[in-house]
């Protein structure tokens, strides 16, 4: 049983098309940090350096989605879904000129699944796309 740690909503799906149209290649990451708080941050591929203590929770729409270790052992029991609002976000992320922002709603993982997460060993840390 393998058990995803984020997915993504139809809407996010499709504004994460549109903005690979325009900028090719995208990456999530998601921090603790000022600014926006707890919402994701997409940038273009390579305008992004993935740190070696970044946790690799997965790809959706062919974006691989990063969160900061010290934010993971915060939500390391909780499933992301990436989803997307109207409003202006940050200026960093790809989807801020949209007039929208991407969002995190999240929900505790049932006990099957933590223990299905527990047996596939700990998330990868450090880049894990090319």
């Amino acid at each position: 049983m393998s058990i995803e740690r984020v997915t993504v909503t139809p809407e996010a799906e499709t504004l994460l098309r549109k903005l690979q149209g325009i900028h090719g290649p995208l990456l999530f990451h998601q921090s603790g940090g000022c600014c926006d708080g707890s919402a994701p941050m997409c940038f273009p591929r390579g305008e992004f350096k993935v740190g070696q203590e970044d946790v690799f929770l997965g790809t959706i729409v062919d974006t691989p989605f990063y969160i900061g270790g010290a934010q993971y052992e915060y939500w390391q029991h909780t499933h992301l879904t990436v989803d997307v609002v109207k409003g202006r976000g940050s200026g960093f992320s790809v989807e801020a000129p949209e007039g929208v922002r991407f969002l995190i709603r999240s929900r505790v993982f049932t006990d099957e699944e933590y223990h299905a997460l527990q047996k596939e060993g700990p998330a990868p840390r450090g880049p894990q796309h090319g």
